[in-house]
Parts: structure tokens; C-alpha cells; sequence
């Protein structure tokens, strides 16, 4: 009986100590559906392998999170959920190859790139980075860095130093990348000093390829009527000279 009744009492404990007979018994908070469509939906993505099931359950995670919002939730709770839900569909996009929809996927739940979670945004940037289309997320990027309410955010250094290092940089945007570096206060001052290092290196290199490629061009531009006009020209007339004199000598010859 002992054992029986250790066992009953087992549910009640952390609720706030022994509940004393005059006290209710405290039932512990309902669920979100969403939270259990999320887990749903990790299994089919980690365990099953089934990726357009898991992207299928992640949309109806969102869907129920808009018709059914707890008020008993904790504060953050819903916007871990989200960010949950976006890491995995994600991750299902990408494993059916579709990486293309990522960003118009994710922003059709929080409709303006300022609202998207540091997590989901560091994901986007690493996936479009990684597939060599960082343009792709330029903007988006931009956007969200710009917003004074992510400036206060504590990931908010760490993403612009890998907006520089992954989407800047790569499409040769220097200056840009300088600007943001000096104007943030995010970055102490010795990444700022490693990534304007970065930035002075990478600004060498655009000048030793663009200087690279003027001397490639130069034979062809030497050679090409269309770059030297009058020397073609003079060329030509000169050819014409020879060829005339030729025909003249010629006659004479006959003639003599």
C-alpha cells in the first residue's frame, strides 16, 4: 500500500509543495496544438525522413497557432514555437531541394523582414550563402539590421559580421560592409579591427583582378579595328597605296 500511495502522489509534486485539503488541486496548463504538430513534424523530418510530411505538419503548426492562442502560455512560448517551426521547415525545404522557397516561405508567416527570428535569418544567410546566391537575402538582410529594435538584441553583432563575411563580401559590396562595421556599436573593437581587415583585403583583391583583367583586354583592344580607328584606317590606305603602286608598276612594265 505504501507504494501505492507514493505513486499517486507522484503528478502533484512541483506544483508548490503539499497541497493541504483546503487547497484546489492545480491542473497543469493545456498544450498548444501547435507545440504538438512541432513535434510531429521533427519526427517526420529527423526520424521518418519524410520531409514534405514534415513541411505539411509545420504549416499546420502555423495555421493553429493563428486560430488558437493560449492565453495560459508563457510569454516567450509562441515565438519559440514559430522559430521552431521555421528551423524545420527549413530544413525540409532544403532537403527536397527547394531552398529556392525558403525566404518567401518563412516571410509569408511574419510578413516583414524585420520580424523574422536572428535564428531563422542566420539560417536563411547560411543556406542562400552556401548555394552561392547571397543576393538573394541582401536586402532582407539589410532590412532587419537597419531596424532599430534588433539593434538591442543580443545576436544582433554576430549576424552582421556574418552578413558581411557571407553576403557582403562575396558580392563585393565594400563599401557597405565598411559602413556597417564602423557605424555599429555591436562590434568591440578588436572584430572591428579583424573585419575591416577582412574588408582591406578583400578591396586588394578587387583591384589586383580588375587591374588583372584591363591587361588581359589590352592585346585584344591593340588588335581590334573598333579601338583604334584611325590606325585601322591608315592601315587600310596604306594597303590601298601598295596595292595601287603594284597595279601601276605592273603597266609600265607592259608598256616598256
Amino acid at each position: 500500500m505504501k507504494s501505492d500511495c507514493s505513486t499517486s502522489a507522484a503528478p502533484f509534486r512541483g506544483l508548490g509543495g503539499p497541497l493541504r485539503s483546503s487547497e484546489p488541486v492545480r491542473a497543469a496548463p493545456a498544450r498548444a496544438p501547435a507545440v504538438d504538430l512541432l513535434e510531429e513534424a521533427a519526427d517526420l523530418l529527423v526520424v521518418h525522413l519524410d520531409f514534405r510530411a514534415a513541411l505539411e505538419t509545420c504549416e499546420r503548426a502555423w495555421q493553429s497557432l493563428a486560430n488558437h492562442t493560449l492565453p495560459e502560455e508563457p510569454a516567450g512560448t509562441s515565438l519559440e514555437v514559430k522559430c521552431s517551426l521555421c528551423v524545420v521547415g527549413i530544413q525540409a525545404l532544403a532537403e527536397m531541394d527547394r531552398w529556392q522557397e525558403v525566404l518567401s516561405w518563412v516571410l509569408q508567416y511574419y510578413q516583414v523582414p524585420e520580424k523574422l527570428p536572428p535564428k531563422v535569418l542566420e539560417l536563411c544567410i547560411l543556406l542562400y550563402s552556401k548555394m552561392q546566391e547571397p543576393r538573394a537575402v541582401l536586402d532582407v538582410v539589410g532590412a532587419w539590421l537597419q531596424d532599430p529594435a534588433n539593434q538591442d538584441l543580443p545576436e544582433y553583432g554576430a549576424l552582421a559580421e556574418f552578413h558581411v563575411q557571407r553576403v557582403l563580401l562575396p558580392l563585393g559590396c565594400l563599401s557597405e560592409a565598411e559602413e556597417l562595421v564602423v557605424g555599429s556599436a555591436a562590434f568591440g573593437e578588436e572584430r572591428r579591427l579583424d573585419v575591416l581587415q577582412a574588408i582591406h583585403t578583400a578591396r586588394q583583391q578587387q583591384k589586383q583582378e580588375h587591374s588583372g583583367s584591363e591587361e588581359a583586354q589590352k592585346p585584344h583592344q591593340e588588335a581590334s579595328p573598333s579601338s583604334l580607328p584611325f590606325l585601322y584606317k591608315l592601315a587600310q590606305l596604306f594597303r590601298w597605296i601598295r596595292k595601287a603602286a603594284s597595279s601601276r608598276l605592273y603597266q609600265l612594265c607592259i608598256r616598256d
